[in-house]
C-alpha cells in the first residue's frame, strides 16, 4: 500500500494509522482524504489486523480540513469539500461499524475534522499537552467528520453546543474530565500504553467488540424492550460462536482464551 498522507505498519494483529502531513499539521486535504479511505477498507478487511491506532506524525494530531487547499479551489470549494467529507466519511463509517476496537493517541491539537476523529474513537487517549478544539463555527463552517454524531453523545448536548458556538479549547484533562479522553499519559509513554492495550484487545474476542459496538450505538434510537430485544439476540449469537464457545470453555477450564488461532476474524 503505497501512501504517502497516512502511513500504515501492521504489528501483533494491530495496525498502526499515521497521519503523515506533520508541515501543515497534519491537515486532512483530498489525497489525505482518500489514502484514509484506503487504509480504513485495508484495516477493516485484512485478517492480518485485529485491533487499530490512529495517530499523528511529529507530535502532532491533526488540525483538522487543509484550509488552504480548500480555498484555492475559489468557486468549486463546495464540489471540493463533498469529495474531501464523501472520501473522509467512509473511512469513519469503516472504522466505527469494523469489529475491530478503534483507538486515538492524540499526540497534540486535535482541531476541527481532528476533533472529529479524536471523538469517533472507541478509545482515545492523549498526552498533557494536547488540545481538543471543534474550531468550525468560528470560521462560519459546521462539524463533519461524525462530529455532530458522536461529540453530543460523549459530553451532552449542551456542552457540544458550548463548544462549538464558543469554540473553547479544551486542555488535555478538561477533555479526559468531559468524556473526550479515556486517560492522559505522559509523551514519552503514550504509544507505548496505547500499543499495549491494542495488543491486549487484539487477542481478544473481536467479533464480541463488534456486537457491543453495534448494541452501544444503536441504543438511543430503540427502546428499553427493542434494546432488551437485540441483547437477547445478540448474546444468544455470540454464546454460540466460536468465540464464545471458546470464552466459555476457557472460565469454566480456569484458563486464558484464545481467540486468534482457528477462530475467524469475519
Amino acid at each position: 500500500m503505497e501512501n504517502n498522507r497516512v502511513l500504515l505498519s501492521i504489528e501483533n494483529y494491530v495496525g498502526f494509522i499515521t497521519l503523515n502531513r506533520p508541515e501543515v499539521g497534519n491537515a486532512l486535504d483530498l489525497d489525505m482524504a482518500k489514502e484514509l479511505l484506503d487504509v480504513a477498507i485495508f484495516c477493516s478487511e485484512s485478517e492480518k489486523v485485529r485491533a487499530v491506532v490512529i495517530t499523528g506524525a511529529d507530535n502532532k494530531f491533526s488540525v483538522g480540513g487543509d484550509l488552504k487547499s480548500f480555498a484555492n479551489e475559489g468557486e468549486d470549494i463546495s464540489s471540493l469539500l463533498k469529495s474531501v467529507t464523501g472520501y473522509l466519511h467512509q473511512a469513519i463509517s469503516l472504522f466505527a461499524r469494523m469489529n475491530k476496537p478503534f483507538i486515538g493517541a492524540v499526540n497534540g491539537v486535535a482541531a476541527g475534522a481532528g476533533m472529529s476523529l479524536a471523538c469517533a474513537c472507541d478509545l482515545t487517549y492523549a498526552t498533557p499537552n494536547s488540545k481538543f478544539v471543534m474550531a468550525y463555527n468560528k470560521i462560519g463552517l459546521t462539524p463533519d467528520g461524525s462530529g455532530s454524531y458522536f461529540l453530543p453523545r460523549i459530553v451532552g448536548v449542551k456542552r457540544a453546543f458550548e463548544l462549538m458556538y464558543t469554540n473553547r479549547l479544551l486542555n488535555a484533562e478538561e477533555a479526559n474530565e468531559w468524556g473526550i479522553v479515556n486517560q492522559v499519559v505522559s509523551e514519552d509513554e503514550l504509544m507505548p500504553v496505547v500499543k499495549d492495550l491494542a495488543e491486549k484487545l487484539a487477542s481478544g474476542p473481536m467479533n464480541a467488540f463488534g456486537a457491543t459496538k453495534k448494541l452501544f450505538y444503536h441504543s438511543d434510537r430503540e427502546s428499553l424492550e427493542s434494546q432488551m430485544a437485540m441483547e437477547t439476540e445478540y448474546i444468544a449469537q455470540r454464546a454460540s460462536s466460536e468465540e464464545g464457545k471458546e470464552g466459555i470453555s476457557a472460565f469454566l477450564e480456569k484458563r486464558e482464551a484464545n481467540y486468534v488461532k482457528g477462530i475467524t476474524t469475519r
